[in-house]
């Protein structure tokens, strides 16, 4: 263990922040079985026996200490999300009335968070993602923290493991200089998804890793920031947020949610902050996985010796012949495999998708064609 590991790892105390969970998407690269109604971060998609999102309370609960946890959801999963963690008072709960994506989900929880309890530190942290839950997970966000409370806006850069071109990345620029955060640097600047080359480049000058969308910042920094760039929806945010605990929650949203501009921290904070100066990385080394698509999902099941990997029962699943690829058995029937490889076979009680690992990346266009014939019960 590093020293970095070591004085920050599971088992520390709290570190006296908010975590805020964002949960919503409706997975389309894993349709048919992540849907509008039962999105990805509701499913177990490990085998381990716990969802996504109650995975990620798992991993962020111990770092925040007793109601240190906030998820942010569509109203149409309050009550899953509800159900799946029952140890979290219905409060900390705050339902969307429509997706306006990731700045005003995380925005309302800054507002409430500011009304609630005044500036504290809250760190954003999605729920459909699959993340090592060693101690170097910790280790990153007590860093964080640290430089959050400094007065930074900070991301969490993962260690890339080879030139993605899935994932965004982050240029770390010169030391923060922050006591407390000896591995934090300044952020150079965001790019998107890249091609091949470009990532390639990228890790080769050792300054890039992955962005995984993970921000920590005060919440009175995160606001004042949305006032500068976004000043319409930074108005309306706090609008919403003075009558959140009060009988005027529900006319306040009516009135302003629909008007909010829909644009992603991303584009909205951490891109413009950045070029001022505004945004600092912390290394993250663990493993980490957004499980994009079925292709990356076969890498987080366990191997079975020979054939594709199971999520399911594996009983269900007879191949021969068949090497790699993934099989989601989901319906009770048993799916037989002969003499393909790198398959993807996701077997539902209402729908039936065959592909490829190769061609996963593109199940949109078939939710695309499903919604064009008017089979939106299948969405």
């Amino acid at each position: 263990m590093t020293p970095r590991e070591a004085s920050a790892d599971a088992t520390d105390p709290a570190l006296g922040f908010r975590a805020v969970v964002p949960a919503g998407g409706a997975g389309t690269r894993l349709w048919p079985l992540s849907r509008a109604g039962a999105p990805k971060f509701l499913h177990d998609l490990t085998g381990s026996g716990r969802t996504l999102l109650q995975a990620t309370v798992d991993r962020l609960e111990p770092l925040t200490g007793p109601g240190g946890v906030v998820v942010v959801t569509g109203q149409r999963h309050r009550e899953a999300v509800l159900a799946q963690l029952p140890g979290l008072d219905a409060s900390a709960v705050l339902a969307e009335p429509s997706p306006r994506d990731s700045m005003a989900a995380i925005g309302l929880a800054a507002a409430v968070l500011l009304e609630r309890e005044g500036d504290v530190v809250l760190g954003s942290f999605a729920a459909d993602q699959v993340v090592d839950q060693g101690p170097g997970f910790a280790a990153a966000v007590r860093e964080a923290v640290v430089a959050a409370r400094a007065g930074y806006v900070v991301t969490v850069g993962i260690r890339a493991t080879g030139p993605s071109t899935a994932f965004g990345y982050v240029r770390a620029g010169e030391p923060l200089g922050v006591a407390g955060a000896p591995s934090a640097r300044h952020v150079r600047g965001f790019t998107e998804k890249p091609d091949a080359e470009t990532a390639a480049a990228y890790l080769a000058t050792g300054e890039y890793r992955w962005n995984a969308g993970m921000f920590v910042t005060r919440a009175q920094v995160l606001l004042d920031h949305l006032a500068e760039q976004r000043p319409a929806l930074h108005e309306g945010l706090l609008r919403i947020a003075s009558g959140w605990d009060s009988d005027r929650r529900g006319r306040l949203l009516a009135e302003t949610w629909p008007t909010l501009e829909k644009i992603a921290i991303d584009h909205a904070i951490a891109e413009p902050v950045a070029a001022a100066g505004g945004v600092a990385v912390v290394p993250g080394d663990f493993a980490w996985d957004d499980v994009g698509d079925f292709a990356s999902l076969s890498t987080l099941l366990p191997e079975r010796g020979t054939g594709p990997r199971v999520l399911g029962d594996a009983a269900d699943v007879v191949s021969l012949d068949a090497e790699g690829g993934v099989v989601v058995a989901g319906s009770g029937r048993v799916v037989t495999v002969l003499g393909l490889d790198d398959v993807v076979v996701v077997d539902t009680p209402d729908a039936l998708l065959v592909t490829t690992r190769a061609r996963a990346q593109e199940l949109r266009s078939v939710v695309d064609a499903v919604r064009e014939r008017g089979r939106e019960d299948l969405l």
